[in-house]
């Protein structure tokens, strides 16, 4: 991911403390029902990446079966794919058939760029028809869908996302991410915009990518979480990042956090299981959890 990248060199004069929570957040969080276990979903964006073998996947692992692996090792995936191209269903009955064994793994798709990017959500009816009707194909696995808008994406098109979102079906979460430094530093806008999705009952994707502090929101219109978090090539500031959000996370939990989907990026994405690997410990030993950890090759 290039979103938020800044030189390597700067990074030891930056603050990395987590802004306070929105007030949204914490009324939010106040007036949930407490769960006793946390559900958490950790995870990559992509299964397909050679440079895991030897790392992640044994030596002579066959692309074909690089999704199987990966299963082994992570409960989620944050499914870029969909972004790109809108998959009939026996190809997402394929990609379910393929983590068969991990009953609790879940995709969470994107919407493709074709209703996002290109038609920037206006008549896009039988384009999301479709999308849906193949993401549906995951069954049991699937997770919650991933919203995210352009960069240029304005405030302004504010009542073309209002209208696009009241028209999506309502039994499958959704989480929109929107990029554009308007959303956030201008009030009028950003209450317009989780108001809506807090009365929809969407959520918000916070994003932390060091470059775009304004992106790191802290908002949560419900009672769960979506983050993407991107890293700097294990950079020691990557693992001080992450406590932080282990911190915060804890202390959502016991707000009334109903669910936590968490995906580890890197720009060289190589680095990616060994982060989402130090967040999952981190994780158990905070939260109390059992999480499944990635079982790294051993030479």
């Amino acid at each position: 991911m290039e979103f938020g990248r800044i030189d390597p060199n700067q990074l030891p004069f930056i603050d990395f403390s987590l802004p306070a929570d929105s007030p949204i957040t914490t009324a939010i969080l106040r007036a949930a029902d407490r769960v006793n276990d946390l559900p958490v979903h950790i995870g990559c964006a992509k299964w397909g990446r050679r440079e895991w073998k030897g790392l992640l996947y044994p030596p002579k692992t066959r692309e074909a079966d690089y999704l199987s692996e990966y299963a082994k090792h992570f409960n989620s995936i944050e499914l870029n794919a969909t972004f790109y191209k809108i998959y009939k269903p026996e190809a997402i009955a394929n990609w379910r058939e393929q983590v068969a064994g991990n009953p609790g793994f879940k995709f969470c798709p994107k919407f493709a760029q074709r209703i996002s990017h290109i038609r920037r959500l206006k008549n896009a009816e039988e384009l999301t028809t479709q999308y849906y009707e193949g993401i549906m194909a995951f069954g049991r696995h699937l997770g919650p869908l991933f919203l995210q808008l352009a960069n240029n994406y304005l405030p302004k098109n504010f009542p073309d996302l209002k209208l696009y979102l009241e028209q999506l079906p309502k039994d499958v979460p959704v989480f929109v991410e929107v990029r554009h430094k308007d959303w956030f530093g201008i009030k009028e806008n950003y209450d317009k915009l989780f108001g809506l999705l807090q009365d929809l009952k969407l959520g918000a994707v916070i994003t932390d990518s060091v470059g775009r502090p304004d992106v790191l929101h802290m908002a949560l219109p419900t009672p769960h979480a979506f983050i993407r978090f991107v890293g700097n090539g294990l950079h020691q500031t990557d693992y001080l990042r992450i406590d932080s959000w282990v911190d915060r996370i804890r202390t959502w939990q016991k707000q009334g956090l109903q669910s936590l989907w968490f995906f580890v990026h890197q720009h060289d994405e190589r680095h990616t299981p060994i982060l989402a690997d130090y967040l999952i410990g981190k994780l158990n030993e905070r939260l109390g959890l059992n999480l499944l950890r990635p079982r790294f090759v051993v030479d």
